[in-house]
């Protein structure tokens, strides 16, 4: 029973140490991620508005994929439906998220988590509210 929660042990710490390398690798690391696409971040302005639908809607993710916490606000984006890890156009539609206010260092940390060139496009909309915000579209496979 001993070598069993030994080695169980050592297998504990080599996953960890994969989760933490592979953590370092996709958002921290200068390598691995190249995007094809020019992200759009203009460092004069300080704070700029994202809306998000999905997974970046989570205070934790957020906080690892930032650095910082944020303060968050409830918005609808009108004329679109959810689809999977998505949005699509549809004109009665409206899909449910937040606003991120972040500074351009967190809005490009964003756009490494979501892989923006590759997985992603960055791309502006108005809000049911009549604000204007960044939102992640998914790219045509």
């Amino acid at each position: 029973m001993r070598r069993f929660a030994k080695w169980l042990s050592i297998l504990l710490i080599v996953a960890a140490l994969l989760a933490a390398g592979g953590f370092w690798y996709t958002f921290m690391s200068p390598y691995g991620y190249h995007p094809t696409e020019t992200a759009i971040i203009d460092e004069r302005i300080a704070e700029q508005d994202v809306f998000v639908y999905g997974t970046l809607r989570h205070d934790g993710l957020r906080w690892i994929i930032m650095g910082t916490p944020v303060e968050t606000r409830e918005a609808t984006l009108k004329g679109y439906r959810k689809q999977d890890l998505d949005i699509r156009p549809q004109p009665d539609g409206e899909v449910r998220g937040e606003v991120l206010t972040v500074t351009p260092a967190a809005l490009r940390a964003l756009d490494r988590y979501e892989r923006l060139g590759v997985r992603y496009t960055r791309e502006s909309v108005k809000l049911a509210d009549g604000t204007t915000a960044w939102v992640y579209k998914r790219l045509p496979e």
